[in-house]
């Protein structure tokens, strides 16, 4: 879960922050924990698999993507709004085998021409921007005609009791405590009607094995442009 993506300024007006000093700390060490044990890092590898030519990730995080984006990938364009998380980013990015270019910015407004890009990647992120359909129309504008988003994110439970708790902890308290994380958004049907064709996903629990919690449900999968 990376830090919330803010919907644009209107003209004139300060250009938002964010800024999440306690969760960004959380976050950077108990994501690398999952990544080594709680196997993220093989779904990271799954979700990169394969991917050519120039990239844009948005809410790269602390940047544990970076040195999983294999040898065929030109560049990797990487958005990070919250400070502390975009630091840790540049780091890792001068660490990776690609070339990695880590930006300040904002998901629905991205730095970027339209078309630029072979590839676009979201991972653990649309749960915590503040506008879904704003952030799925721009990296459809900055992706050639055939290019791909991969995407691995939480959704909303197919279970009703489960898909309950999610909603009513979205109304609560679980934003405010996790940098903006919903845990109740559907992003596969976000996807499609941004104008995106499914190419294949898969759902799964995560953990597989274990308690369900909120954020278990998940998808990977890629969608084209």
């Amino acid at each position: 879960m990376t830090p919330p993506v803010p919907t644009p300024p209107r003209p004139g007006s300060p250009a938002p922050r964010v800024h999440h000093p306690l969760f960004a700390r959380f976050y950077a060490r108990v994501s690398v924990s999952a990544d080594e044990r709680g196997g993220l890092g093989a779904l990271r590898e799954e979700l990169l698999s394969g991917l050519t030519g120039r990239v844009i990730e948005i809410g790269a995080g602390n940047g544990l993507n970076f040195a999983r984006y294999p040898a065929g990938v030109t560049e990797v364009v990487a958005v990070e709004p919250e400070p502390r998380l975009r630091r840790l980013a540049e780091e890792a990015g001068r660490r990776a085998a690609v070339p990695v270019t880590v930006l300040p910015g904002m998901a629905e407004a991205l730095p970027a021409e339209g078309g630029a890009f072979d590839a676009a990647v979201a991972s653990l992120v649309l749960c915590t921007v503040r506008s879904v359909p704003e952030v799925l129309a721009e990296l459809r504008r900055v992706l050639r005609p055939g290019g791909e988003l991969r995407f691995f994110e939480h959704c909303v439970a197919g279970t009703p009791g489960l898909a309950r708790v999610q909603r009513g902890l979205d109304r609560t308290v679980w934003p405010l405590l996790f940098g903006g994380c919903h845990t109740s958004r559907a992003p596969l049907a976000a996807i499609e009607e941004a104008g995106f064709t499914l190419v294949s996903y898969r759902a799964f629990d995560l953990p597989e094995n274990g308690p369900r919690l909120p954020t278990s449900p998940c998808v990977l999968g890629v969608a084209r442009r």
